[in-house]
């Protein structure tokens, strides 16, 4: 009867120390967007974030052709959710991406501009990401369009 009793109490102690240790209002925003140039094997590299990947997939998916990534500049910045948006000149879209073990997911891919964005720029604009196109502006999220300005 007495370990009956006990048994309820076990097993929240176990469940206690099973939890998984999670720190939170963590802000993932960089300040400010970084402008990477393509090398000639596909890759952007970022220094100050310790970051580099292949966008090959990226430009196939945006002009169904890997080879126009070479010699390019993509623009690529971090919102205060952690995920990456990346566009680049004549992309008719903006791409969310998520961290995944060792690779980035996509997790949204925003269409911004019928006829591709001809001189783009990510701002923070806490808690949203601000993409300017010459003079059109608009705020994303990872979801989508928040709201256009003029």
């Amino acid at each position: 009867m007495k370990l009956i009793n006990f048994l309820p109490l076990l097993l929240l102690i176990i469940a206690a120390a099973c939890s998984t240790l999670k720190l939170q209002q963590v802000n993932f925003a960089w300040p400010v967007e970084s402008v990477l140039s393509v090398n000639d094997d596909g890759m952007v590299t970022e220094d100050r974030y310790s970051i580099s990947f292949d966008v090959r997939g990226l430009f196939f998916e945006e002009f169904q052709d890997s080879s126009v990534s070479k010699g390019k500049k993509i623009r690529i910045i971090r919102d205060v959710n952690g995920f990456y948006f990346i566009t680049a000149e004549k992309f008719q879209s903006v791409y969310v991406f998520k961290m995944d073990y060792g690779a980035m997911v996509l997790d949204n891919k925003i269409n911004v501009s019928e006829t591709g964005v001809t001189n783009p720029v990510l701002n923070q604009r806490l808690p949203d990401i601000e993409l300017i196109d010459d003079s059109k502006s608009m705020y994303l999220t990872n979801t989508g369009i928040l709201k256009d300005k003029k």
